[in-house]
């Protein structure tokens, strides 16, 4: 979809650089897909999956990795540059 929106101009160019993104319209998609995905996630954890703490405690295989589960998450479009260490 085509629009016209006010932008901070410094912000935009701060997302572009951050994300990696080629063009301004990827980096606004990046950014709104972000912002989606952390607010989904606060609604999961708000709304919990109501287990007792015994049946989520259960529901972990102890000797299982949850640094490995990560991989479900997939990579994501952009890596975020420390500018500190360059």
């Amino acid at each position: 979809m085509k629009m016209t929106i006010n932008v901070d101009e410094a912000l935009l160019d701060r997302v572009v650089e951050i994300t990696g993104a080629s063009t301004k319209t990827e980096a606004i998609t990046i950014a709104l897909r972000e912002v989606d995905r952390r607010a989904r996630l606060v609604e999961v954890l708000r709304e919990g999956t109501g287990a007792t703490s015994e049946e989520l405690k259960d529901m972990f295989d102890p000797a299982s990795d949850p640094t490995a589960l990560r991989v479900a998450e997939g990579v994501p479009p952009y890596q975020v540059v420390n500018k500190n260490s360059e």
